[in-house]
């Protein structure tokens, strides 16, 4: 299990500083780089194995709607999910301290962020967190038309193919708590039986303070719950520890999406 430290965490939040929602829409933005420096800490790694983690698949759930918002109400379990964009640092960090805590997270990548980090592909699926799609530019899919649309989702799936073997788990539309009617049935042509929507949202992308992010996720879940939550912001990191002690004292795991729905 990896251990993320005190200066892993300060050097994210160092890196993300400054950081503003951009063109936020529904619950769904694009962190802005910030133009400092480097982080200096050495990046967490994923748990070593000799046998590389078998592909991730797309499974379908008969009792479950198209766009899935939350599992069921009947076990102690949520589903923290994160639009993969930003900071590699922060999604680093967050990483780390999810495994050091016992945590798995369901990531949804921007294909255009893992052309930059390719590396991370492999670093979420092999520290035991589910990776999806989140579409390749991360514009606003449901204004789009069904061509653009439908490439959007396509492209993205071939990066995760070439990187981890397999399209992913699940979609998640762009700049879009939900998708429309026609995304629906263009992720259902590339693979995808289900959209994963989200029942609480954090709201960290609006960068309102760590206290705000904590108080955001702990008002709203339940057993069952699918949070919305961002790499990419210094918020997010900080308020991620007191964010998983709170999940302790309720006595809720954070398990990946597909755990939670099985």
């Amino acid at each position: 299990m990896v251990r993320v430290t005190t200066s892993d965490r300060r050097a994210a939040l160092r890196t993300t500083a400054g950081l503003a929602a951009a063109g936020a829409l529904a619950g769904c933005s694009t962190p802005r780089t910030h133009p400092g420096p480097p982080a200096t800490a050495t990046p967490a790694k994923g748990p070593s194995s000799t046998t590389p983690t078998p592909p991730q698949t797309p499974r379908t759930f008969p009792h479950q709607p198209t766009q899935i918002t939350h599992g069921p109400r009947t076990h102690p379990r949520i589903a923290l999910t994160f639009h993969g964009q930003g900071d590699p640092a922060t999604a680093r960090a967050l990483l780390g301290e999810a495994e050091k805590r016992g945590a798995r997270l369901t990531v949804l990548a921007v294909g255009g962020w893992l052309d930059a980090n390719p590396a991370l592909a492999r670093r979420i699926v092999d520290g035991g967190h589910e990776l999806g799609n989140h579409t390749q530019r991360h514009l606003d899919i449901n204004t789009m038309p069904e061509a653009g649309a439908y490439a959007e989702i396509t492209e993205c799936a071939r990066r995760l193919r070439s990187l981890t073997g397999s399209i992913g788990t699940w979609f998640r539309p762009s700049r879009a708590a939900r998708a429309s009617p026609l995304v629906e049935t263009l992720a259902r042509r590339a693979g995808y039986p289900h959209v994963l929507s989200y029942d609480v949202d954090s709201l960290d992308f609006t960068s309102p303070g760590a206290p705000a992010v904590t108080r955001n996720v702990t008002t709203g879940i339940r057993n069952g719950s699918v949070v919305s939550l961002h790499f990419g912001y210094a918020d997010t990191v900080a308020a991620f520890p007191t964010l998983l002690d709170e999940l302790d004292r309720r006595g809720l795991r954070a398990v990946t999406t597909t755990e939670l729905l099985t």
